[in-house]
Formats: structure tokens, C-alpha cells, sequence
């Protein structure tokens, strides 16, 4: 006979599991949210780009993250979970220099931070799902395409020993960053009105069989 505690944990585990599928399911309200305060926090950083540092930011000519493109298919949860993460790794690194804003950055951070582990959560209930993407197979060129662009920049950084201008230089070209954020959260957000269009045919089949309004 089953515990009435036993009983309440599996209930428990239940109900978490439903509520997390929940929020994967609108994982695209919340990224559109968390992009759109942390680009407010990007910009409060610094306040406007010093004058003397114009001269270094036109000799900066970084590949066009704006060019980057993403079958259709592939999973782009992928995708921003890794942009998240290359951000969160350059400004957690050598910021001595850059004369911001300490709370702004701060914040920032914890953005990211909460950002990268919600996408840790969905993904890895879609590999228990063993949810697949028939264009998987290009997540690696885009995942080296992403590292190159990454690498730009931190060799940027070290190049010029993370300097006050190397640093306003990088946060105008990150902020660049968050318009393909967006561009891959509006993926997210279809691919979500789509899953959830689907299930509400087949429910509807559903209803129309079992009421025998559907016959062969």
C-alpha cells in the first residue's frame, strides 16, 4: 500500500513537471521580456560612447552577426542559449577598466544568468522527450560560426587589455547581439502558436470522432 506521503511527493513531481512543460511552452514571453531589460541594462552601463574612442571603434570591423542565418528547422533554443552564454562569459571577465555602472552590470548578468538556465530546463525536457529537429544536423556550422564571432571579440579585448574604449567599443557591438536575439525569440514564438494550433485540431478531431460526427 502506497504512503500517503509517498503519495504527495509523486503528486508533487506531477504537478512541477506539468507547470515546467507550461512554461516552455511560453518560453518566448519570457525571452522577449528578459532580452528587452537586459539590452535597457546594456545601455545604462556606460551612458553615451566616449568621443575619444571613435578612431579604435572604426579599426573594429568584427563579422556581421546580423548575417547570421538559421534553417528553419534547426531548434533556435540552441542557438540563444549559446549566445547567452558567450555574453555572460565576456562580461564576467575584466571589467576593471570599463568605468560602468556596477548595479546596471550586475543586473545584466543575473540576466543572462536566469535566461541560460530556463533554456537549460526546456532542452533538456525535449532531449527526455526526445523531441528531434530535422535540421539539427547545421546547429554545429551555426555553433562555429557563433564561436568565431565570440573569439573576435575577446581577442579584441586582450588585444587592447581590456581599455575603457575596447570595452564601449564591445558594448555597442553586443548590443547588436540582442536583434538576433529577437529575430530567434519571434522563431520561438511561432514555432509555439503552431504547436499550440496543432493541438487544438487534434483535439477537435478528437471531440468529432468520439461523438460520431467523423465516419469512415
Amino acid at each position: 500500500m502506497i504512503s500517503r506521503s509517498l503519495l504527495q511527493f509523486c503528486l508533487v513531481l506531477l504537478f512541477s513537471s506539468e507547470i515546467s512543460c507550461l512554461d516552455c511552452n511560453r518560453l518566448h514571453v519570457l525571452q522577449i521580456r528578459m532580452n528587452s531589460e537586459s539590452f535597457e541594462h546594456l545601455e545604462k552601463m556606460g551612458g553615451n560612447f566616449p568621443f575619444q574612442c571613435l578612431n579604435e571603434g572604426i579599426a573594429f570591423k568584427p563579422r556581421d552577426i546580423l548575417k547570421l542565418r538559421l534553417s528553419h528547422r534547426e531548434n533556435a533554443k540552441v542557438a540563444i542559449q549559446q549566445i547567452l552564454q558567450e555574453l555572460f562569459h565576456i562580461f564576467n571577465n575584466n571589467l576593471t577598466q570599463a568605468a560602468w555602472n556596477g548595479t546596471s552590470i550586475k543586473e545584466f548578468q543575473n540576466g543572462l544568468h536566469q535566461q541560460i538556465e530556463k533554456l537549460e530546463t526546456c532542452l533538456s525536457a525535449e532531449m527526455e522527450k526526445e523531441v528531434t529537429y530535422p535540421g539539427n544536423e547545421n546547429l554545429l556550422l551555426t555553433s562555429l560560426k557563433l564561436k568565431r564571432y565570440f573569439q573576435t571579440i575577446e581577442d579584441f579585448l586582450k588585444e587592447k587589455q581590456y581599455s575603457r574604449c575596447a570595452w564601449e567599443i564591445i558594448r555597442v557591438e553586443i548590443s547588436r547581439c540582442f536583434l538576433i536575439l529577437d529575430k530567434l525569440t519571434k522563431r520561438l514564438e511561432n514555432e509555439a502558436r503552431d504547436a499550440s494550433t496543432n493541438d487544438a485540431m487534434k483535439t477537435a478531431e478528437g471531440n468529432c470522432t468520439s461523438t460520431g460526427v467523423l465516419r469512415l
